[in-house]
């Protein structure tokens, strides 16, 4: 019997689906440009279209609060049950959210 892979994208087929009009679309450059500042509230929505920097799917949809840049990528801090999970994405996979900064004290 042969066990199947537990990669990295699996059980991925939905989640990371696209809408049928948005497929083959790369995202606008205001997205991929904005700076995130410390302390702001960015939503966690994955491209599946780009592989790079691409949190585990577990994050989908999940807000988390920057906390500081790594190269290209951004040091994002995401609640998961009673625990902080620090992440590493790409701004392909980071919404604003909200606006607001929230103060570390």
């Amino acid at each position: 019997m042969v066990k199947h892979s537990k990669g990295n994208r699996n059980r991925t087929r939905k989640v990371f689906r696209k809408d049928v009009r948005e497929r083959g679309s790369i995202p606008p450059l205001s997205l991929l440009m904005k700076e995130y500042k410390e302390g702001e509230k960015v939503l966690i929505k994955v491209n599946p279209a780009i592989h790079k920097g691409l949190p585990h799917r577990r994050y989908q949809g999940r807000i988390g609060i920057v906390v500081g840049k790594r190269g290209r990528s951004y040091e994002v801090e995401v609640r998961l049950g009673d625990k902080m999970k620090k992440l590493y994405v790409r701004p392909e996979h980071l919404r604003p959210w909200g606006g607001e900064v929230v103060s570390k004290s």
